[in-house]
């Protein structure tokens, strides 16, 4: 049987690793958006590549908008005890879909072929969460967990 000691730093171990899960999407998100971008200039054409690239520039910019978010309504709730305004709450999310369409919409009048990259770059986010997902799942088979 473990020491009760010994659990307590593991959890506590366990609570340090997950807290830092958003910093390592948000690094994982950088790398990705930069090298797959230039891997998809290169097989795709200069069009597609900067459809891609700013793809990925509005997908990092909302994923970073939705964390603010949420650690703000968070925070409002655990400090006042009251939930946040439900308007403020509705703005920003209009905001953040709002800013996704204009690029959308900035890219299909300017350059119409690029639209494929710009809704490729969109998917930057949801890969990022899936390198985190995996590593996170050989972190745990490694400690056994």
């Amino acid at each position: 049987m473990s020491e009760p000691g010994s659990d307590l730093a593991q959890l506590e171990k366990s609570d340090a690793f997950f807290a830092e899960a958003l910093h390592r999407i948000r690094r994982i998100s950088i790398v990705l958006g930069i090298v797959a971008s230039a891997v998809v200039w290169v097989v795709f054409g200069t069009i597609i590549g900067v459809g891609f690239a700013i793809g990925c520039v509005v997908s990092y910019v909302n994923f970073v908008w939705l964390e603010r978010a949420i650690n703000e309504v968070a925070n409002r709730v655990t400090q006042t005890g009251q939930p946040a305004s439900s308007k403020g709450i509705v703005v920003r999310f209009l905001l953040r879909y709002g800013f996704i369409a204009i690029a959308c919409f900035a890219i299909l009048i300017c350059f119409k072929s690029s639209v494929y990259g710009l809704l490729g770059g969109l998917f930057l986010t949801v890969a990022a969460i899936l390198c985190e997902a995996a590593y996170e799942v050989t972190v745990a088979l490694r400690r056994g967990i």
